[in-house]
């Protein structure tokens, strides 16, 4: 735990403008655990030492018994809530997510959706739920369902219905692709993930969205879904219009 705390200060030491969402509920239990302090002793040594926010990574489904089969080792679904919990107690908002598409029934997400509803009702501290399908390439889940573009889509519609204490639904385009993130937009997602550079997870389980979208790129994506681009920055406190750079005039040659 000490690294991930010496580093965050370092980052915030050199770049004091940049927001830091880092580690999910799994690694925060794993540093927890190897420096012998309770999860709440370790997130407030790594908040004080610069992070701002949690990523929501890790929720997988919160079924226990489906948790067994798709992510045995992993935190417990009680953990989960309860490692997110402790984050927005001490003022550490974070993001939610939920994998679907796996082995789990219609109701056993609804069941994990209204988790989520529940823990955001009593602490405020949830920004944003990603529900994101599972992509089955190169697994080792051979008896994994593949969702399909409408399912996906009625997902998202869902989740923004009974979601009423999550401010933001996510597409994750990185997951999804381009044309599904763009539909979203008008099935209840309000959120887009903006100009990944990196990404290995979902590429490497089978996505192909594209990598080298800039902003104009992103924003011409939102607006082909009949929104309005908006910037925001990571823990969704600052909101502004995004418009594109006017081209630049070139004057004759003589």
């Amino acid at each position: 735990m000490y690294h991930y705390a010496d580093l965050f200060r370092r980052i915030r030491l050199e770049h004091p403008h940049i927001s830091i969402k880092a580690l999910t509920a799994v690694e925060v239990k794993h540093l927890a655990q190897l420096s012998n302090l309770t999860i709440k002793e370790t997130l407030l040594q790594l908040k004080q030492s610069g992070l701002t926010s949690l990523p929501g990574g890790g929720a997988e489904i919160l079924d226990d018994d489906v948790r067994a089969i798709i992510c045995n080792g992993k935190e417990s679904s009680q953990e989960y809530l309860d490692i997110h919990r402790t984050a927005h107690e001490i003022g550490l908002p974070s993001n939610c997510t939920m994998l679907f598409g796996t082995i789990e029934t219609a109701t056993q997400r609804v069941e994990h959706i209204l988790q989520l509803r529940d823990l955001a009702s009593q602490t405020n501290g949830f920004q944003c739920f990603v529900p994101y399908p599972f992509l089955p390439d190169s697994t080792r889940l051979p008896m994994a369902q593949l969702s399909t573009g409408q399912e996906i889509l009625r997902v998202i519609a869902v989740s923004r219905i009974l979601m009423d204490t999550i401010p933001h639904i996510k597409a994750y385009r990185m997951n999804i692709g381009d044309e599904l993130a763009e539909l979203a937009l008008q099935f209840g997602a309000d959120d887009i993930d903006g100009t990944v550079q990196q990404e290995s997870i979902m590429h490497l389980a089978g996505s192909t969205a594209p990598l080298n979208h800039d902003m104009q790129q992103l924003s011409k994506l939102v607006r082909n879904a009949g929104c309005i681009p908006i910037k925001r920055n990571t823990t969704y406190t600052k909101f502004e219009e995004y418009a594109a750079p006017k081209p630049i005039k070139r004057l004759p040659m003589a």
